[in-house]
């Protein structure tokens, strides 16, 4: 979702593909709404809106598992960001990711939540044999399995030419995050960049939906600290 109002989601649905496509809608749409009204908001006020946003769409989306047996389940991934005035929101559950470009680096905003994720940070497994992990793509919290979900919620500060991509594993499963980096830094307009890490996705094995949201942040008005550094999940 990319309306004119400073609100981007990825759903990535799950639980056969019709299921898996009424997940992701709902939450686009539940969500989607929720969020136009975060604009101007402080941190805590907008940071709070997200997070209700999310468990709206989880509780809707069980119920349905409930109540109609082809629909169960299904549930989805949601990473949804707010650009609201020099700040940047995040409401992030399952393993797609959002990360940001600045000053020619690529740093990755969300974790993962995925059993490999929790090998990684449990010392088992290092984040290369993550990658080929024959459950690289078992994820441990989605958006409408279960009757309760606990979104992740990440804030910073957005500095001029700043690019925010965020995207379903079909891209970050293909594509390392140096080469993620290499793509990025060519130049090329949000538009045209999409194309291309589909593209390359997709010419590397596409071995699932690729959705892919790119951001650039041309200039940041009023803005009380544009040095601050991006701050973790709350």
């Amino acid at each position: 979702m990319v309306p004119d109002n400073g609100v981007f989601i990825v759903a990535d649905g799950m639980g056969g593909h019709a299921a898996g496509e009424v997940a992701s809608d709902m939450t686009v749409r539940i969500v989607g709404q929720a969020l136009e009204g975060v604009a101007g908001r402080p941190d805590a006020d907008a940071a709070e809106i997200i997070k209700r946003s999310i468990v709206e769409a989880n509780g809707a989306i069980f119920q349905r598992t409930l109540v109609e047996q082809d629909k169960r389940g299904m549930g989805t991934t949601a990473t949804a960001m707010v650009i609201n005035g020099p700040r940047y929101l995040i409401g992030q559950v399952g393993d797609s990711r959002a990360y940001v470009m600045r000053d020619s680096r690529l740093f990755q905003i969300t974790k993962d939540h995925s059993y490999v994720q929790e090998q990684v940070d449990a010392g088992y497994l290092t984040p290369e044999q993550a990658r080929t992990h024959p459950y690289s793509n078992v994820i441990t919290r989605c958006v409408g399995a279960n009757s309760h979900v606990a979104p992740d919620i990440y804030v910073g500060a957005l500095r001029s030419d700043d690019v925010f991509l965020l995207a379903s594993d079909g891209l970050t499963g293909m594509l390392e995050d140096s080469d993620l980096l290499a793509l990025m830094t060519g130049g090329r307009s949000p538009a045209e960049l999409v194309d291309t890490l589909v593209t390359e996705a997709n010419r590397r094995g596409g071995l699932d939906n690729v959705t892919v949201i790119v951001v650039r942040i041309d200039s940041v008005e009023n803005s009380s600290d544009p040095a601050e550094a991006d701050a973790g999940a709350a």
